[in-house]
């Protein structure tokens, strides 16, 4: 009997580690083959070889579409006058869904890619001071005096195991700046905190009256 609960043991262990190992291999490698198929299924790539026959070249079509966006961004970079993107935004701006469908999307992508990044200030925030429960978050605006709201800022607080989150006005006398990637702190923080391998680094500039 005791030597069958070894066995068993055993290979539950033996099981869990092998989970451990397959599982997050096989998500990740779900959700870049998914990614490369939907990029193929916009611009497909069949290579006819015969007259009834056609060879699907996977990420063929994906790798198009980063050309396509390399080329684009040259050209807009080197070419096309700034004007002109001025110009075409100030359009935009006057049709009212256009708007704020195209400036969403683009305030997005910016705060991810842009020269000006909005997720590379981790703060920790004091929800409730009689508790002294904390949350994790970052700071997107810095600078609120066009609401009146001189000693606040908008800090965004992403959700545990999802892709949302929500944000909060917060004054600056609670917020306590991290000093850690904003990287390992975005994965501990959709991790449900069990990501916490961060490694400290220079604590971003925040304003003095926020300190």
């Amino acid at each position: 009997m005791e030597i069958r609960n070894r066995i068993i043991k055993r290979l539950l262990s033996y099981f869990v580690r092998g989970l451990v190992l397959v599982a997050p291999l096989y998500v990740t490698t779900i959700i870049i083959w998914t990614g490369v198929e939907f990029l193929d299924n916009i611009i497909p790539i069949n290579i006819p070889i015969s007259d009834h026959q056609n060879v699907y070249l996977p990420g063929l079509g994906g790798l198009i579409i980063i050309g396509i966006i390399i080329l684009l961004g040259f050209v807009f970079s080197t070419i096309i006058p700034q004007s002109f993107f001025r110009l075409t935004e100030a359009l935009l701006r006057k049709i009212p869904l256009v708007s704020l469908i195209y400036y969403s999307i683009k305030d997005l992508l910016l705060a991810f890619v842009g020269d000006k990044k909005k997720f590379n200030q981790p703060v920790l925030v004091t929800m409730y001071r009689d508790t002294g429960i904390k949350k994790v978050g970052f700071i997107t605006q810095s600078d609120l005096k066009q609401f009146e709201l001189v000693d606040h800022v908008a800090v965004y607080m992403p959700f545990s195991y999802a892709l949302s989150g929500e944000m909060y006005i917060v004054p600056k006398k609670h917020i306590q700046p991290l000093s850690a990637s904003s990287t390992d702190i975005m994965k501990m923080v959709v991790s449900g905190g069990v990501s916490l391998q961060v490694k400290a680094q220079e604590t971003p500039d925040l304003p003095e009256e926020s300190i």
